[in-house]
Order: C-alpha cells, then sequence, then structure tokens
C-alpha cells in the first residue's frame, strides 16, 4: 500500500471537532447537548442576502474573476472606506472563505521551512494552515491572568530568527474575544518593521466590540502599508458561516499580483456565494446594533455564570464570542469528553473545545476550555447551570 505524505501524517485533527463521536453518541443516547465548542451563531442570516439568492436570476452559474466579482470587490471596498480603512479594488481578492485566504498569503509570503510567529491561544486551524504551506508555528503564549493581553514585544522579538517570515495575530481574538489596542499594535508594527516581516492579520470579527471598545485595523499601521496583509471573512459578519467568502487584502502589489496566481490555480471563488455576500454589504446598521446587544447579554450570562461556579476562572472578552475559562481540573480534555460519555442533568449536557488545541506549547492550556457563546440566552443559562452541576460531580474535579 502507498505510504501517506509527510504532511498527511502532520496534519493535526480539529480540536473543535474531535469529540463529535461522543456528542452523537450523547443524541443518541436522548441527551441534549448544548454546543459551545463551535462559532457557529444562531443569529438569522440577513434577509437581503437570502433574497438575493432566492431571486436568482442567472441562467448559467459561470466563473467569476479569479479575484472575485469586480462588482463585489468594488463595493467591499467602499465598505471598507467607510470604515476608515484605506483600500481599493484592486487591493482584494475575494477567496473561498477566510481559511483560502491565509493559505494563499502564508504559501505568496513564505517558503517552506520559514517561521511564523503566533501569539497563543491561537485558532486552532493556523497549526494546519502552517502544515499546508510547509511553516513551523513558533508560539509566543499569552495569559489568561491578564485576559490574554498581547504578549510583551521583547517576548515577540526574542522568538525572531533569520528563518522568521512573518507574525500571525486575530483581533478581535479566537479563541480568547481580547481586543488589541491601538498602542499594542502599534508596538508589534515596531518590531515587523525593523525586521521586514508580514504581519498577518485576522479581522473577521472586527463588528463584534463590546463596552465602547473600538477595533484599530492594522490597515491604518503608519509605515507598515506594505507588511500587512488582513483576511476577513462574512462568516461571522453575517451569520454566513456556509456561505464560503474570504478576502484577502493587502496594499502591497507585487504580493497580490503572486497571490492571484494561486487564485487562478483554483480558478474562482464560488459564484452563488458571491452574489450573496454582495447582496448582503445592503445589510442595515440596525442589523448590527441588534446583533451586537444581543451578544452582550450572551457574554455576560456565560462569563458571569462561569465566575460564580467555584473554582472556575474567565476574563471578560471584549469581542468576537468566543471565551477561555480555566477549571479546577487538571485535564479538561478529559473532562470535556466525561461531560458527553458519563454526564447528564436533567437530560442534558454540554460540549466544549478543550484549549490545549489552540495552544502550540506542550503542556500549555490543559486545564482550560473555550466557549462559544452563540446560543440564545436560555441555552447559555441551561449549559452554565449543567456546569455547575457536571463539576461538583466529576471525579477530577479540584477542591
Amino acid at each position: 500500500m502507498p505510504l501517506l505524505s509527510a504532511k498527511a501524517i502532520e496534519m493535526p485533527a480539529s480540536p473543535i471537532r474531535k469529540l463529535v463521536p461522543y456528542a452523537e453518541a450523547a443524541k443518541k443516547a436522548g441527551k441534549t447537548v448544548y454546543h459551545l465548542n463551535i462559532g457557529q451563531p444562531d443569529i438569522e442570516t440577513p434577509q437581503v442576502a437570502l433574497d438575493a439568492i432566492h431571486h436568482l436570476e442567472h441562467k448559467v452559474l459561470e466563473y467569476s474573476h479569479s479575484a472575485g466579482f469586480e462588482s463585489y470587490r468594488q463595493k467591499l471596498a467602499l465598505s471598507y472606506q467607510k470604515q476608515g480603512i484605506p483600500v481599493n479594488s484592486a487591493d482584494i481578492i475575494v477567496t473561498t472563505g477566510g481559511s483560502e485566504a491565509l493559505i494563499f498569503g502564508l504559501m505568496t509570503a513564505c517558503n517552506p521551512g520559514d517561521e511564523v510567529i503566533i501569539p497563543e491561544p491561537f485558532y486552532a486551524n493556523y497549526n494546519g494552515f502552517a502544515v499546508m504551506a510547509g511553516l513551523k508555528v513558533v508560539p509566543v503564549t499569552a495569559h489568561i491572568e491578564n485576559g490574554f493581553a498581547l504578549p510583551p514585544v521583547a517576548a515577540i522579538e526574542a522568538k525572531i530568527t533569520k528563518r522568521t517570515k512573518a507574525i500571525i495575530i486575530c483581533n478581535p481574538g479566537n479563541p480568547t474575544g481580547y481586543l488589541y489596542s491601538q498602542q499594542e499594535l502599534e508596538e508589534l508594527s515596531n518590531i515587523v518593521q525593523k525586521h521586514d516581516l508580514f504581519l498577518f492579520a485576522d479581522e473577521v470579527y472586527r463588528e463584534f466590540c463590546y463596552d465602547g471598545a473600538v477595533p484599530f485595523s492594522t490597515m491604518n499601521l503608519s509605515g507598515l502599508e506594505q507588511n500587512v496583509v488582513m483576511i476577513d471573512s462574512v462568516s461571522k459578519r453575517y451569520s454566513m458561516c456556509g456561505a464560503r467568502i474570504g478576502v484577502l487584502i493587502s496594499k502591497n502589489n507585487e504580493f497580490m499580483q503572486a497571490a492571484l496566481k494561486f487564485g487562478q490555480a483554483r480558478l474562482s471563488p464560488p459564484t452563488v456565494d458571491q452574489i450573496a455576500a454582495e447582496a448582503a454589504l445592503e445589510t442595515p446598521q440596525s442589523y448590527f446594533d441588534e446583533v451586537v446587544a444581543e451578544y452582550v447579554a450572551r457574554r455576560n450570562i456565560m462569563v458571569e455564570g462561569l465566575n460564580s461556579i467555584p473554582g472556575v476562572y474567565c476574563p471578560k472578552p471584549s469581542g468576537a464570542f468566543y471565551c477561555v475559562a480555566k477549571f479546577p481540573v487538571s485535564n479538561a480534555a478529559h473532562f470535556c469528553q466525561w461531560l458527553l460519555e458519563e454526564f447528564s442533568h436533567n437530560g442534558q449536557t454540554v460540549m466544549m473545545a478543550p484549549a490545549d488545541g489552540f495552544y502550540a506549547t506542550p503542556g500549555a492550556g490543559t486545564n482550560e476550555a473555550r466557549i462559544a457563546y452563540v446560543l440564545d440566552q436560555a441555552h447559555l443559562k441551561a449549559a452554565v447551570e449543567c456546569l455547575r452541576v457536571a463539576l461538583e460531580q466529576y471525579p477530577g474535579t479540584q477542591h
């Protein structure tokens, strides 16, 4: 039998989805499972996007331009400009989700064997994207005690070697919900310029900032125009996870021309999804106001509920719709599996994502779990109560 590739063997399984068989078994056993493991919002997709699909009159679903439909890119550019982000349509390549945008970006910027520095915990699929591009992930650890703030710039700079090619950040962050300040980003900008690195900024949660917090885009970092590559997506902004549309954005023309060749190799991003995404740009501001208010309420239920459980600590996130909590257990992965296999409270249980899968440092995050507060408020309250009872019953709870 032929051997598999080294990349296939090295490719990590998703920590977000690896407990799915246990959740499926729990449901077959009659349990209600509250899915806090994955960022799939239950928020309704804007009607303007759904109407564009329902009223589709195309006789042929043809290829688009490899960079995406020009009309969509032009409208996107105008949308960013209204937010104070100085881009034009030539700075945008439409991709099959934000994931493809980052994969194209890494393959454009880096050679196999290069290193990318990422503050951890980080979105677990960054590991997989790095494997695809043949890169080594070099983590710099952020800590739950200070809410997962950006690690000291000196600690980041100490990780830079002759093989370092890029730094990757997510802002607001998945899995932590932390929002980097303008000052933190400017400090990071200094070492990016000093060492002439690429800065990849995953800004897909920009609309979800709370308590008066205002996001600062890396595209606005002065003097970094040739270094910054921004990743964006419609998935969470419009609750359109199934519409696989993302964008790769940079003012670096040489970078964008090279990245377009990867786009040409896969022909084009999906036509129907682009039509829906273009229509979604007409979503009224009232939609986002209501969604943000809902997420604030959900965040407060979850974070305050978790912190009311003895031994649990969860910093209050300023953005996205995730939080990372520390539990009074030695092995959160075992606790998460136990919740699905052996526990139920009134026929209910909870599915979370063990946080060790969001760290690259061995042994880090072993008593933490990521929670996506994407369920309605009643279900979140029930999930918190399940966790409260579970920790009273779990044999590994540390009192």
